[in-house]
């Protein structure tokens, strides 16, 4: 092919057609018309249609159609109704930009076509994108051209200037400039019969037998729809032979001409006879004398058109105007598909068009509508086409209709989703990074790797797992591996670790709801995300995943527009939501859910999805508060007063009173009768305590031997309980604490003796110790947790935490300190650090305030405030530095030491800020005799003061009043400007800054040892014997709960239930909104203009049937009277059913003419018989 383009079309014709190629190609420029140029091919008109299909997408580049619309109209100039007009240059443009569809039309500047390039010239001067453009393609003959001479005398690929002229009427037109691309249609000799309109017909069934789609999927067989505006006769025989290729018509009735006359006789097919047929055309073209023989044939044509109703589609803009042209051009493509079959197959194109032009309503109303059996296997790519182009509504209608995703959604199609994302989103930038990093991580393969990219996926599920992990950390372990090796019980600790590998691409998803979910949230498709979110399961976990993802993602998101829609995603309201529905429910089951390892997200619970996802709203909630309180108070009674607490830590023997009430006794009084089930599980007693205490406590119980052995199950029982808990902790290591920080002062104050060997004191060697055990705790708080994350990370984790930082700045000062004071040339240094550590530990106190209501949110503003101060320092620096250095060169420019520079340039100026102005040194009008001297060697060698310089001393003073202003009044009225509004948004949101607080407290101190410091050496030491003789886990259960497998699903299916409950009343209050109540009345409103426009219809038809009921009713009577006579002669003809109509009474007989009548013959009674 490509050496036949090589070659020249010649002048001659003939000769030109005996070439072996069979077309010329070139570029059309329209002088003065102020458009680019226009491409055109010349082709006879015996031309196979694949050959120009063909160049259309090669040549021409054309990306491939999903619908080709064949504008079919009048070829003369006509007055066009404004209503026409309208819809012509929306309608149709508007379909072709949805569509991606290409106009054929005719090529001339004339009649319909000339108003519809209009509308397409407008729509390209207004587009601002270059990808959304309309093709318009004009096919026509050469016959027809004016100055078809420049048109024949070329040559392949060259460019041809034409002359348009609008003031041509006929024969010949000009060529219409708004065109993007020609088709002309050449004969080979002069008395060839058109054959433009053959060459079209052929053209259009070629392109309905190929296949494309979104994206080039090439899964759509291309639509073509042929569209009738007005019209002259000469249309008929185009309209059947249209039809004969199976081709579908829309006819839109009221644009005048042929449109008209089908219309009318489509409401009526028994009124097509020839006279019906010539007032017809009559009335549409009162201009033009028909002849008989015209209108017999036209008839006879009319009848095999009206025969092909299915492909007929009848649309009147005047009546039905609310509906949008796309919309009936889709209802006109999927009627034709009716007529053809009820295979489920035979509606996919359309069923994918639909899709394409994202038009839901129509695929329920025409596709869905009950008279298809759909199965899951014929939704798969259609499906895959919606989840693609983000169609969240034709998911959810797939789903409805069949689709079963845990069959449809494997591995492979998981990562041709992640294959198909946008290259201008965020996740496309992190998964190349991602995918980046894994090419250089290997070795050796780089030239096969090159030569299989264009095969395989650019990314993999392994890279996606990747960048979930930075994400979502350890809620996403294993996602997308294949876990080979080791046993899959966490109890089973002597198995072989289980090693991650590669996936089977064919295998199934095991939670496909979460891993859609996951696809959606990364993408930014909320409303999408939204629907998995309800189908799929562990709502709570899921939603608190979601806002840990965005969050993280908004940070890393450069566009403001899509970092804002990040951040206004309500997946934390979901949670928060969600889990008031659960709680308002149960409240033991709610609480169960907050500390249940989620087997979709990596075992890890809703507390610790929340904790990272940062949702203070989350935690604010009254439910989550609640559960805290309990853990808070362990097995004591949550309503226990603190002075019997306090009274219980000092006297120990009252915790076997009843001064304190513990929750076993309450429970086992009166017990929720919905729970008992749960309850049998040992769901509740497994959610506050470890495994090892109620197994041993079970033992003890089991034995029972004696009384002494019951009162000792609850001695030991009672007394672990009052220890354990984390108020009890909490509050032995604020006393502790506050017995450290008297202890550290007694030792600097009073006991602190100079190095060895007279020091250092006993009480000193005591306080050693205890510093000793802190260390050892701050490092079972940051190595002794997670046994499956590295030492790195785990420090990581630890360093996050803002007290941990000030733990870790005090031991190491107290370690330099105590060295340091062990030397005799350090000693005075080392009582520094230590005074200076003393100061730290101190400040450590502040965190004990987190569980007071009142002072836990100051310590959020205090914290806040002090980076208001340190913005506010760099100002103030400014004006410091600005000013100390210009007093100090115009006071004291011979003074050169450093130390008095300093005083002079900074702490002067900072201290007259506060009022300390010493004028007697600024102003020299003030200044008293003193010992001082200008003389530069004098100052430095017996360091006597410096005199002030008396020259320009009125700038110094300006300087001093210039300063003051700036500093006391502007940068001091800023400054506490500042702190008001930090503490108004602190204290705005106090109780959920305290609640956040209050839960790190009490998840700090609930998996703390119940021993302090020092004492809590006991504790260490019996972890470390635990690890090495029992090699079981030692330490203390955290909040988390495995759930046996029975139980579990009960939990998830409990949370199922409400999550139903939840978006029922959600949708509820959607309905009941005033913009739902809005949109149901303008369809109300719709439903009714629709009606009233069908009344019209209805009316005329009401008129013909009463014109035909009148005239039986006539006949009939007439007839009746006559056979009531005998001998009876009735001469009067029977009525005319042209001659009757709707307002027109048909008169009877009178009784004398009857009797005149009565001589008449018998063949007269016989004819009103008949």
């Amino acid at each position: 092919m490509e050496e036949m383009e090589t070659k020249l079309c010649g002048s001659d014709k003939e000769e030109a057609f005996k070439r072996e190629l069979p077309y010329c190609l070139g570029e059309i420029d329209f002088t003065a018309s102020g458009k680019k140029r226009a491409k055109f091919i010349r082709v006879p008109s015996t031309i196979h249609p694949g050959i120009i299909f063909e160049v259309m997408l090669n040549k021409w580049k054309l990306p491939a159609p999903n619908l080709v619309v064949s504008l079919e109209g009048e070829e003369e100039n006509f007055q066009m109704k404004p209503w026409l007009r309208d819809t012509l240059k929306k309608g149709i443009i508007k379909a072709a930009q949805s569509t991606g569809a290409w106009i054929f039309a005719s090529a001339l500047r004339v009649g319909i076509t000339r108003h519809l390039v209009q509308a397409v010239r407008d729509q390209a001067l207004a587009s601002t994108s270059s990808k959304v453009r309309v093709i318009a393609i004009g096919i026509t003959s050469l016959r027809k051209i004016q100055h078809r001479e420049i048109l024949d005398n070329t040559k392949n690929e060259s460019l041809v200037h034409y002359q348009s002229d609008d003031n041509i009427q006929g024969p010949l037109y000009s060529l219409d400039h708004n065109h993007s691309h020609f088709i002309l249609v050449d004969h080979i000799t002069p008395d060839e019969p058109d054959g433009t309109t053959k060459l079209r017909l052929t053209l259009e069934k070629h392109i309905s037998e190929q296949r494309t789609g979104c994206g080039g999927t090439g899964s759509i067989e291309i639509p073509v729809l042929c569209f009738l505006v007005n019209g002259g006769p000469g249309a008929l025989e185009r309209i059947l032979s249209g039809l004969e290729n199976s081709a579908p018509w829309l006819i839109l009735a009221g644009s005048g001409g042929t449109a008209d006359i089908l219309a009318a006789f489509m409401n009526d097919s028994q009124l097509i006879v020839p006279e019906a047929v010539e007032k017809q055309f009559k009335e549409k073209f009162p201009a033009e004398s028909f002849l008989w023989t015209d209108i017999l044939q036209w008839t006879a044509t009319i009848q095999n058109i009206i025969s092909h109703h299915h492909l007929l589609t009848l649309h009147n803009f005047e009546q039905d105007g609310s509906e949008e042209l796309d919309t009936v051009i889709l209802k006109a493509l999927v009627k034709a598909c009716k007529s053809h079959s009820q295979d489920a197959q035979e509606y996919l194109d359309e069923l994918k068009l639909a899709v394409a032009w994202n038009r839901v309503d129509i695929a329920k109303s025409e596709i869905f509508n009950g008279d298809v059996e759909w199965k899951s296997c014929d939704l798969e790519e259609v499906m895959m086409d919606a989840l693609v182009n983000d169609k969240p509504e034709f998911v959810k209608l797939f789903i409805d209709n069949g689709v079963n995703i845990s069959e449809f959604l494997t591995y492979s199609r998981l990562q041709r989703l992640y294959c198909s994302i946008s290259q201008k989103c965020l996740l496309y930038e992190l998964l190349l990074k991602k995918h980046e990093e894994s090419k250089l991580s290997l070795s050796g393969l780089a030239d096969q790797q090159h030569k299989e990219q264009e095969i395989c996926p650019l990314f993999t599920l392994s890279e996606v797992s990747k960048v979930l992990k930075d994400f979502l950390h350890d809620a996403c372990k294993g996602f997308y591996q294949d876990l080979r090796y080791g046993g899959k019980k966490k109890s089973d600790k002597m198995n072989t670790k289980r090693l991650p590998g590669p996936l089977d691409m064919n295998q199934k998803s095991e939670n496909p709801w979460r891993d859609l979910f996951v696809w959606a949230v990364l993408q930014n498709r909320h409303k999408m995300a939204n629907y998995f979110w309800a189908m799929g399961q562990e709502g709570v976990a899921s939603a608190l995943a979601a806002c840990k993802i965005l969050k993280e993602m908004s940070r890393l998101e450069t566009e403001t527009k899509v970092a804002r829609i990040m951040k206004e995603a309500k997946y934390e309201q979901l949670a928060v939501e969600l889990f008031s529905e659960c709680y308002h429910n149960s409240e033991e089951r709610a609480f169960t859910l907050l500390v249940r390892k989620n087997q979709y997200w990596s075992k890890t619970t809703c507390l610790q999805l929340a904790t990272e996802a940062d949702a203070k709203s989350f935690f604010a909630h009254d439910g989550v508060q609640a559960f805290l309180t309990k853990i808070w108070w362990g097995d004591m009674s949550t309503s226990t007063q603190i002075l019997k607490l306090i009274c219980g830590f000092w006297c120990p023997f009252l915790i076997y009173t009843n001064l304190i009430a513990f929750s076993e006794e309450k429970q086992s009084k009166n017990e929720p009768e919905p729970f008992r089930e749960l309850d049998s599980l040992d769901t509740e007693r497994t959610l506050f305590f470890s495994k090892e205490e109620d197994t041993g406590n079970g033992k003890l119980e089991k034995q029972n031997p004696s009384e002494n052995t019951a009162w000792a199950t609850f001695t030991f029982s009672r007394w672990k309980k009052f220890w354990s808990a984390p108020v009890t902790v909490f509050m032995g290591n604020v006393i502790m604490y506050f017995a450290f920080l008297f202890l550290f002062t007694y030792v600097l104050l009073l006991d602190f003796k100079l190095p060895p060997p007279e020091g250092p004191s006993p009480t000193e060697i005591i306080l050693y110790f205890w510093v000793f055990t802190l260390v050892l705790e701050e490092i079972r708080q940051s190595f002794y947790t997670d046994e499956d994350t590295n030492l790195m990370k785990k420090f990581k984790v630890y360093v996050e935490d803002n007290w941990n930082k000030c733990d870790m700045v005090a031991i190491f000062l107290f370690i330099i300190g105590v060295t340091c004071r062990m030397l005799n040339s350090t000693f005075q240094a080392g009582r520094t650090i230590l005074a200076i550590d003393f100061m730290v530990f101190t400040l450590r106190l502040i965190h004990i305030f987190a569980i007071h209501k009142q002072l836990g949110p100051k310590i959020i503003i205090v914290e806040r405030m002090m980076k208001d101060v340190f913005f506010f320092l760099f100002f103030l620096s400014v004006w410091l530095i600005a000013y100390g250095v210009t007093t100090q060169a115009l006071l004291h420019p011979n003074d050169s030491r450093v130390e008095w520079i300093f005083r002079r340039v900074l702490y002067r100026p900072y201290l007259q800020i506060f009022g300390q102005i010493p004028l007697d040194e600024i102003d020299t009008s003030r200044m008293h005799p003193r010992n001082c001297t200008f003389n530069p060697l004098q100052l430095l060698q017996e360091d006597s003061p410096s005199c002030p310089n008396s020259y320009a001393n009125w700038l110094v003073i300006l300087l001093l009043v210039v300063f003051l202003l700036v500093t006391n009044v502007l940068l001091m009225n800023l400054l506490i400007a500042m702190f008001s509004y930090t503490f108004q948004v602190v204290q705005g949101n106090a109780d959920i800054f305290w609640k956040i607080q209050r839960y790190n407290l009490i998840v700090e101190y609930h998996g703390r040892p119940a021993l302090a410091p020092p004492f809590i050496i006991i504790n260490h030491i019996t972890l470390v014997l635990r690890r090495i003789f029992n090699k079981m886990e030692g330490k203390k259960e955290r909040l988390e709960r495995d759930l046996s497998v029975g139980l579990d699903q009960k939990i998830i299916t409990w949370e199922l239930v409400q999550k139903e409950n939840y978006l029922v009343s959600l949708e509820q209050e959607r309905k009941e909104s005033n913009e739902e109540r809005l949109k149901a009345t303008s369809n109300k409103v719709d439903n009714l203009s629709k009606y009233f426009s069908g009344l019209k219809e209805q009316e005329k038809r009401f008129k013909v049937i009463e014109a035909q009921i009148c005239y039986c009713t006539a006949v009939i009577s007439s007839v009746a009277e006559v056979l009531t006579k005998t001998n009876l002669l009735c001469n009067q003809p029977a009525p005319n059913i042209r001659a009757v109509n709707a307002s027109t009474e048909v008169p009877l007989p009178e009784r004398s003419d009857r009797e005149e009548r009565a001589d008449q013959s018998d063949a007269d009674i016989t004819y009103i018989d008949n």
